[in-house]
């Protein structure tokens, strides 16, 4: 058997995800992306510079 019915239905989801346009819901998506509470971790808070992060595992080489 050929091909030709599964490509041509292929073929036409994807013309329709290509020229439809959803509307999308930016504030669902804002909670989706924040996630329940995500704190920041407390070294990325202004505690020092990021650079300080690995400071006392090079302390060994010097």
């Amino acid at each position: 058997m050929g091909r030709g019915r599964a490509k041509a239905k292929q073929t036409k989801v994807a013309r329709d995800l290509k020229y439809s346009s959803p509307q999308t819901d930016f504030q669902r998506l804002q909670q989706e992306l924040g996630g329940p509470g995500s704190p920041e971790p407390d070294v990325l808070n202004g505690d020092g510079p990021v650079d300080d992060l690995w400071a006392d595992d090079d302390d060994w080489r010097r």
